[in-house]
């Protein structure tokens, strides 16, 4: 697995806009993996690395949140059933059935373990598109 923690300079920081009940679920730690599904390889697939911060975002609201990705799963869905993805990861994503049915026309899925997430004091994040996700650091650029 390729892995940005061997040099502690350099890291990606990544916004994942969460709608309710979900994002309570994350900051309480119920919540154990984040997970993306889309027909097309766009963020987070393939740019999300262990080590990672998430800023986590309410839909219409702020960054109330951190974590960091501690282990990341890419799933091309044409080689991994989403049943085989749902039946092992299903009980840390904590999704309902329906959204399973919604997925099952997707084409990858990013699954990221979130590791000690915390609520931070809202942070004003002016956002005005749909992403869900949005890589905000290349990776490449040191942070010090």
């Amino acid at each position: 697995m390729r892995s940005a923690s061997n040099d502690p300079f350099l890291c990606g920081v990544h916004l994942a806009v969460f709608s309710q009940p979900y994002l309570d679920l994350v900051l309480n730690g119920e919540k154990k993996i984040e997970s993306r599904f889309s027909r097309n390889r766009c963020a987070p697939f393939d740019e999300v690395l262990e080590g990672d911060i998430i800023l986590l975002k309410e839909v219409a609201g702020p960054i109330c949140g951190v974590a960091l990705a501690s282990r990341i799963w890419y799933f091309d869905l044409e080689n991994e059933p989403i049943g085989s993805i749902r039946q092992t990861y299903g009980s840390a994503i904590l999704a309902a059935d329906e959204f399973w049915s919604e997925k099952e026309t997707s084409s990858f899925a990013t699954l990221i373990e979130l590791e000690n997430p915390s609520a931070i004091e809202p942070l004003p994040f002016d956002k005005r598109d749909r992403r869900g996700w949005v890589s905000l650091r290349p990776r490449q650029l040191e942070l010090f």
